[in-house]
């Protein structure tokens, strides 16, 4: 066990749990993405309550709740660490310098796209997720998603909200997809291309279909 701490503790874990946090959060992101799109039916909430009754009550989506939370927890504070670290390394900045040549604008902001993502989470989780789940705890019942939903986005400074958040999301996986790839060492030339292209629709699809619910409901598509 000693030297699995130890391994975490040094510059190489760091990453690697970065990595793997990274991946397991990319994993969330598609059940998450998946149930939203519920909504689309435009069924009166009936397809898309059906499935967020089941992601509230299963068990094993209630367990990996935990683990989810302490993912988010680890993914930030490594976050923070290696910014730190990189802009430790470099104390005193280049006369010239252009970092552009080197690397793209999202690369580098990482850490300033992944606190506009937690702030966005803050929201989100407040509006929703905490609610609901203090609901469950205290009354045994779960809160009319759907509603709050159609309730909430109905204002346009919430869909601004979201949409901001799902804009940085965009920008934080078109990195942060193969970066997890690359930390993992699963870096050879046959398979770059198809990881890169595959991160590539993936940072797209999902924060669009993501954008789009609060769009569809503040312009009546849906509800």
């Amino acid at each position: 066990m000693n030297w699995f701490i130890t391994f975490l503790s040094s510059s190489i874990g760091k990453k690697f749990l970065m990595a793997t946090t990274g991946l397991f959060l990319i994993s969330f992101l598609v059940v998450h993405c998946f149930v939203n799109a519920m909504i689309f039916y435009n069924d009166g909430g009936q397809t898309f309550t059906l499935w967020a009754h089941f992601m509230a009550t299963n068990v094993v989506i209630r367990t990996i709740e935990i683990v989810l939370v302490l993912a988010f927890i680890a993914h930030i504070v490594q976050g923070l660490w290696l910014w730190k670290k990189n802009r430790d390394a470099r104390p005193v900045k280049y006369r010239v310098n252009k970092p552009g040549a080197n690397s793209t604008w999202y690369s580098r902001s990482m850490a300033l796209l992944g606190t506009v993502i937690l702030l966005f989470l803050v929201v989100h989780t407040s509006n929703f997720w905490i609610p609901n789940r203090t609901n469950q705890f205290l009354h045994g019942e779960e809160l009319p998603l759907y509603e709050m939903m159609l309730e909430k986005f109905h204002h346009p400074v919430e869909v601004v909200i979201y949409l901001i958040g799902c804009f940085s999301l965009f920008w934080h996986l078109l990195h942060g997809f193969k970066s997890a790839f690359q930390s993992l060492g699963l870096n050879h030339v046959k398979y770059n291309t198809l990881i890169r292209y595959s991160g590539i629709i993936f940072s797209i699809i999902v924060p669009f279909i993501l954008a789009m619910m609060p769009v569809a409901i503040y312009l009546h598509w849906i509800g």
